[in-house]
């Protein structure tokens, strides 16, 4: 049984105007559980749409989403959290008025446990937030909020945790040790779904990779299938 999976997903944009835009059509897709994923595209080409639409911020056109086996179309985004689906939003969106600790502690805000020893699983993982834990996160480096924000996910405890553009805007030596940790997370049995336009890095990573292009799903296999495919080399890694 796929952890996800989506039958036919579609999404038009203005669907009550002349000017209609298919951002995603006919999409079945599946991840299995403790899988790393990676989808690739152009920009433009639906990769956040798609993504949105597994963790209940857009709702399909036509099509449904399963988790676990069961429907979770028309559930809103909290409850979709509170079964195990996180994602790391695109351009990091830390609250920058609240302290690298506040900050983790509103990634749990679903939980009424104790909260102990995933903020010491998240330190382990980030050494460098637990070094920061009391100071405003507005005044981290752009590669230490990345950092908070994928910690910040972690709290809820997610089944499948997704990332929109983690390398966004980030140096090459950061954006190397951010993907180390999305593997070591992965490692210790989370599922890991990731959009992205650095199609080198995440087709090196990545067991399983798709590639969206205006909208459709058009070519599978391997990360390292993909990154030896002479099309996918053409397109996407020159």
């Amino acid at each position: 049984m796929p952890l996800i999976r989506t039958e036919k997903l579609t999404h038009i944009y203005s669907i009550d105007t002349p000017f209609e835009h298919i951002a995603i059509h006919d999409i079945d897709f599946e991840a299995e559980k403790d899988e790393y994923l990676g989808i690739i595209g152009a920009t433009g080409s639906g990769k956040s749409t798609f993504i949105q639409h597994l963790n209940g911020l857009l709702k399909p056109t036509s099509g449904r989403v399963f988790f676990m086996d069961e429907e979770i179309t028309a559930l809103s985004p909290d409850r979709i959290v509170a079964k195990g689906i996180t994602l790391v939003p695109e351009g990091r969106k830390v609250f920058p008025d609240l302290t690298v600790l506040e900050n983790l502690k509103v990634g749990a805000y679903i939980r009424k446990d104790k909260l102990d020893n995933d903020i010491a699983w998240v330190y382990d993982l980030f050494p460098r937030l637990k070094e920061r834990s009391w100071q405003p996160a507005g005044t981290l480096s752009g590669g230490e909020q990345q950092m908070l924000s994928v910690g910040r996910a972690l709290m809820s405890r997610p089944k499948l945790l997704m990332m929109d553009e983690p390398s966004l805007g980030l140096a090459p030596l950061i954006v190397k040790g951010i993907f180390e940790i999305i593997k070591e997370i992965n490692r210790q049995g989370v599922t890991i779904l990731l959009i992205e336009q650095n199609a080198n890095m995440a087709l090196q990573t990545s067991n399983t990779a798709y590639i969206l292009k205006t909208g459709f799903l058009s070519m599978q296999g391997t990360g390292q299938e993909l990154l030896n495919n002479e099309e996918v080399k053409k397109a996407y890694l020159t």
